[in-house]
Parts: structure tokens; sequence; C-alpha cells
């Protein structure tokens, strides 16, 4: 394979909703280079792309898959990223690493669900954008409706290149407004014929080439001079406006397709390498401690990990792009993360499921590596006098998530590594191992994501698995104070238990006074583990028990707290008086104040009106207007308190504090009556008092659950 230097290298990312025609687009791309001798489809399940079982399975890409083509003496790399949120993870990091983003409109749905929530990610990171309206040839096609949805969402750095001349199932023609020529393909799609633009074409298409020609001006001080000496510019003056304004985040141009008749795509990689920017172009890359890392082919070697896949059969394969420097097959770079030094013996060029083997990769380029031990997504590989972090993806957080365990017990132990197999390709998926819920809680980023990788583990690792509802960490406290006292006793033979306890229990706040009803001699304040505080106060007075039984005492209390009376959660905020009790001076020992003090909590619990906590988070909704009144209606029937609105940018944003246990369900009817519209985050806020029927039903199930434990 040819080597091309950092300057004829380009990395697109291919973005946009799911059925807007990416996977076909890169099939395209890849065959008008020559790279494939027949064009795939998604349908027959034979695309470059989209070659992972589960993908052929569902008919939509699931994973990013890296690719390649050649276009007129320029490499140009392509990331073809799933269109659904649920996948949000794989268009983060493939985002991160290009330097264009590309991102495809069907030309009848026009800016979708789930295109919001991706672009975020190209805003954030100010990528240069392309904008593609494909499937013009579709009966709906509506290139001016798209138009205008387009320049709604991003705004006047929409920017007409093209646009089509017959739109619809007859499309096979363009007018292209840089060259002012309109391209008319054959029925089989193909090279075009370049024609002069129709008379009754003329008008439209030179009041549009003003247009971008004032856009292109506007960028530059140096071009808008010459626009207004010239009172025009050329081709070239044009191509440099745009890329100005492409780098400043400012120009979107817009290009017409048919990637299913292979329609436009041979243009629009002409753009990508006449005009979109070079990895050595961009503003250079930062480190975790802002420092510069500029695309420097003459500079130390420095590659980032953007993603890990695990291939079967073939092991761990590493995508990384060299951020500076040149890398050759065999060089050992040091990994500052992961504490170690590797290796990269073989590098490759990936288009799929295949690789082509190569000597070195240049500064900007993508490629990828086998087998690094401990190398993995987010890492940096440096040369062992350099050292520098690159700034990581920031992945989304979770929103959804699910209990999960092995049909078969035997595989409850290779369960757990295959999901920490599933989470390294995949950060976005989040595992979970909560001793408190004695559950193992997957989280994600939708119910399509979860229902994925149960599929995988059925399919691809082979392993029965089923979802649970995950538990919510509840806690308990009390409402009042109470008092109680219990004797342990206990003869089998040589020497007894003997141990009795009285003791007060009561709500705990902080700044609370000390006890005035028992004098306190010492004080232990504990910061528990799960939240909230214990107190212990040590109130015996004349030796009734002694001093070296009270940890006993406070061990058998903290063994209560850690299983609570009511549902078996977690206790706090309690503050416990120990202020009598007897011991026998042959019998008692530390397991008898243990047991004592465990058993007096309690029934002093029991006595206090004890109350069940739920955790509560702060959550906000925002979308259009028009859709406040089914969001407000979904909070109130998911026990939400809303806590205020705003609004901005046609948008409402609703605040509202929401119990987690209706999280899960809430997020799947927002999105549902939003058709996916609505943004949605929440945050903890606090533990809040459950109502009395839930507190109720609540610990009926616990009870019940006991019992049936002690049948057992």
């Amino acid at each position: 394979m040819k080597t091309y230097d950092e300057k004829h290298i380009k990395n697109v990312v291919l973005i946009g909703a799911a059925k807007s025609g990416k996977t076909t687009l890169a099939e395209d791309m890849l065959f008008e280079a020559g790279i494939i001798p027949k064009r795939g489809s998604v349908e027959e399940r034979n695309t470059v792309s989209d070659y992972h079982e589960v993908e052929h399975a569902r008919g939509n890409s699931v994973y990013a898959t890296t690719l390649h083509t050649e276009w007129r003496d320029y490499k140009i790399n392509i990331i073809d990223t799933p269109g659904l949120e649920d996948f949000i993870g794989e268009v983060a990091s493939s985002i991160r690493v290009c330097d264009t983003a590309v991102m495809v409109l069907h030309a009848y749905n026009g800016v979708e669900v789930g295109t919001e929530q991706i672009w975020d990610y190209v805003d954030r990171y100010a990528k240069p954008t392309i904008l593609a309206v494909n499937q013009l040839d579709h009966e709906n096609a509506n290139y001016q409706q798209v138009l205008d949805q387009a320049r709604r969402f991003f705004g006047a750095a929409v920017t007409v290149m093209q646009y089509p001349v017959n739109q619809g199932p007859g499309f096979n023609a363009i007018i292209d407004l840089l060259k002012m020529t309109m391209y008319r393909f054959p029925e089989g799609g193909g090279k075009p014929e370049k024609l002069p633009i129709p008379d009754d074409e003329k008008a439209q298409a030179e009041a549009w080439h003003n247009t971008l020609v004032e856009k292109a001006a506007e960028n530059d001080d140096a071009l808008m001079e010459l626009y207004f000496e010239k009172g025009s510019l050329d081709e070239d003056e044009l191509r440099q406006g745009l890329k100005i304004g492409m780098m400043k985040h400012q120009v979107f141009p817009l290009f017409c397709l048919s990637a299913l008749r292979n329609m436009g795509s041979g243009r629009l990689m002409g753009f990508i390498d006449n005009v979109a920017p070079s990895a050595v172009e961009m503003p250079p890359e930062r480190t975790e401690d802002g420092r510069e890392v500029p695309c420097d082919p003459a500079g130390s070697t420095c590659l980032f990990v953007f993603k890990t896949l695990l291939e079967p059969h073939i092991g761990k394969l590493s995508f990384f792009k060299v951020m500076s420097g040149e890398l050759k097959a065999g060089q050992e770079l040091y990994n500052e993360k992961g504490n170690t030094s590797e290796r990269l013996n073989q590098l490759f060029i990936a288009d799929g499921k295949n690789r082509q083997q190569v000597d070195r990769l240049r500064s900007g380029d993508i490629g990828c590596t086998l087998k690094l031990k401990n190398t993995f997504t987010n890492h940096t590989l440096n040369d062992p006098k350099f050292n520098s972090q690159i700034d990581p993806i920031h992945f989304p957080p979770p929103r959804v998530r699910t209990a999960i365990i092995a049909k078969n017990k035997a595989d409850d132990e290779k369960l757990g590594e295959v999901l920490n197999e599933i989470h390294m390709e995949d950060p976005t998926l989040e595992v979970e191992y909560n001793r408190e819920l004695k559950q193992v809680i997957l989280h994600g980023q939708g119910e399509l994501h979860l229902a994925i990788t149960k599929w995988r583990l059925e399919h691809v690792y082979n392993m029965q698995v089923d979802y649970l509802p995950a538990r919510i960490p509840y806690r308990e406290t009390i409402q009042k104070a109470a008092q109680a006292n219990y004797r342990h006793k206990k003869q089998s033979g040589g020497a007894g238990q003997f141990g009795e306890v009285f003791m007060k229990i009561e709500p705990w706040f902080e700044g609370m006074p000390a006890s005035k009803e028992f004098p306190v001699r010492d004080t232990e304040e504990i910061v528990l583990s799960w939240g909230g505080k214990l107190v212990f106060n040590n109130c015996i007075v004349g030796g009734a028990i002694d001093t070296r039984f009270l940890p006993s005492i406070l061990k058998g209390v903290m063994e209560k707290m850690q299983e609570g009376p009511l549902t078996g959660s977690y206790v706090r905020d309690v503050q416990v008086s120990v202020y009598d009790g007897k011991m026998h001076p042959v019998d008692s020992n530390d397991i008898s104040f243990k047991i004592a003090g465990m058993m007096a909590f309690r029934e002093a619990f029991h006595q206090a009106a004890p109350q069940l906590l739920e955790p509560v988070y702060d959550l906000e909704a925002s979308a259009p207007d028009v859709m406040m009144g089914d969001i407000m209606s979904e909070l109130q029937s998911h026990r939400s308190i809303i806590t205020g609105m705003d609004s901005g940018d046609a948008k409402q944003v609703i605040k509202a504090r929401t119990p987690q246990a209706e999280l899960d369900h809430l997020f799947a009817a927002l999105r549902n009556v939003t058709q996916g519209k609505a943004k949605v985050k929440a945050i903890f806020a606090e533990y809040a008092p459950v109502p009395a029927d839930v507190q109720r039903k609540l610990s009926e199930d616990y009870r019940k659950i006991e019992q049936q434990n002690g049948q057992h």
C-alpha cells in the first residue's frame, strides 16, 4: 500500500440517524475508489462495515467500523458509526479521533431523533462538518424541507454546495454550485456526465452560487478584500474560504447523494480531498494536564487508543490514531496508565473484518494492532522519552440499569469475566458488583443497549442469562426515641453465655444536643460508609457492664445496622446510648454482649417509628415546547415533584425530583412520548422518606422473604 504523508491523510466519521444510509455510503465510497470490486448491501448482509453477527441479525450498525479508501492521491480513513442513540459510545469515540464529521441526512426524514445527542459531541470538539442529504431517489424525497430543517437545527452555518434537479425515483442529476456544473449520472450510477446548467436552473444556481461566494469570503479578511475587488472568487479561493470556515465551525457544506444508486459519492470524496482539513491542519491535541501535542511527523511518537475490540479466533484488537511522530512495526512504546511497555509487532489498516498489514503509519493516520496486554480504550502510548496522556474520550453516563444472573449457577464466575470483557469493548456499559444489593447490575444507555448485551452473551459467549429488576439501595432510620433491653442467656454444659443490655436509641441530626437523661461517659461518632452517622454513647455507671464489653455491643449494633429490621437495608442517622445492663463473672463474654446489643437495638428500632428512605435524583428534561404537557404528565405519574422550569432556544427545561425506583421506567416513558427528542439527565440528590403505602408494601415483602428463608 502507498505511504501517504500527513497532508494527504483525511479522517472522516459518518454520523446520522439509523437508516439514513451511512453504511451504504461507506460501501459506495470504497467501491468508487476501487477498494472493493462489488458493492454489498445491508439487506444482503455483505457490506464491509456491518460484518458482525449481531448487525446481520438486526439490520443495523451496532459497532463503529474503521475503513479506508484512496481517492486521487489522498487516503481517506472512514469510520461508519451506528445511528441509534443506545450506541452513542461508539459515535463519541469515533468523533473524537476524526478530523471531519459527515452528517448524513435522510432526504425525506431530515433531521431525525438522536441527531441532537450526536451533534453534542461534534459541537463539543468543534469538528469541521459536512452535511450530506442522502436517498434523494426516495419517492417522498423533499430536499427543500430537509434544507429548512437543517438550517433550523444547525443554524446559518449550513452552506448549500449542491441541489438536486429531479429528486424522487427518477433522480439522476445534481447542480454543483462550486464548479457551476450539472452532473448527470448514468442509470446504474458511477461516473457522471458534466453538463452546462440548464437555462431554467440558471437563476436559482446563480443566486445560490453568490451566497456560497459570500459565505466563503466572510471567513477570511484577505478573501473578503479579494471579493470586494473582483466581485467574485475563483474555485481555489472558494475552497480556501470554505476550509477556513469549516475549521472555525462556521461553514457546514451541504451535498446531495443517492448512495444506494452510486450517485454523488465521488464528488463528496473530491471535496474531502481538496477542502476538508487533515490532522496536521487541525488545532493541536491536548493532554490531560492541558499541554499541546501538535500533529508533527518529526515529533516523538504518540498514539491514542480510541477503541478496543475482541474478535473471535483473533483476540484483542486496539484501534488508534497516531497523534504525533511516525509509528513503525516492532516499535516499543510506554503506557503510563497501564504502567507497561508494549511492543507493536504488527500494524494494520482495517476495512471491517479485513486487515491489510503495513510497516509504518504516519502522523495523523488511523490503524490497529493485535494483542496489547495492558492497553485499553482511552490509553496513550508514547515514545519512552516523551510522556503525555491525551485528554480522554468523555463517554455519557448510563441511563438505565438491570440486574443480571446466569441461569446456570456454575457460570457465575465466567459471567463476571465476560461482562468485564464487554465493558472493555464498550465503556458505556458499566458493570457493578453491588454487595449491598447482592446483585450484579448492568448500567446502559437504553433498553436496546441492554438487549444487545444479552444477545451477545447468549449468541457469542453461549451463556444463558436472565435480567431481573435492579434493587433499590434504600436506607432505614427512626423518627422518635425508644428504649429496649435484651438478655442473652445460653447454657449448654461447661461455660455458658450471659449478657444483658439496656439501651436507648433516638434520631441523630447534626448539632444534636447532648443527652440529659443519661450522663455520657464517652462518645464514639462513626461516619458510615453508606452515608449518615452512628453516634454511640457509653452511659454505664457503677460498673453494671465492664468497659471491655462496650466494643462488642457496638459491633452487634453495627451488624444489625447493615441489615435493617424493616427491609434489610442499611440503617443511618441513629444515636445509641447504652445506659445499663448485667453481666456474669464467668459466663459473660464478647459474643454474649454482641448478641445482646444486636437484639436490644432491633427491638428498640421497631418501637422508634422506623422510617424507610429512598434515593431521590434531581432530574432535568429538555424538549420542544409542544411536548411539555406529555413530559409533565409522565413525571407526575412516576412520583416526581416538579421543582422548576426554564426556557431557551425554542425548548423548555423541566426540573424535578424523582425517586430512583421510578427512574428506569421514566426514562423509557419519556423517550416514547417525545419520540426520543427529550434530553434527560439525572444526578443523585438525597435520601428522602418513602410514602407510607410504599414503606408498608416493601416491609411486608421483606417479611415474606424472611419467612420463606426461615422455612428453608
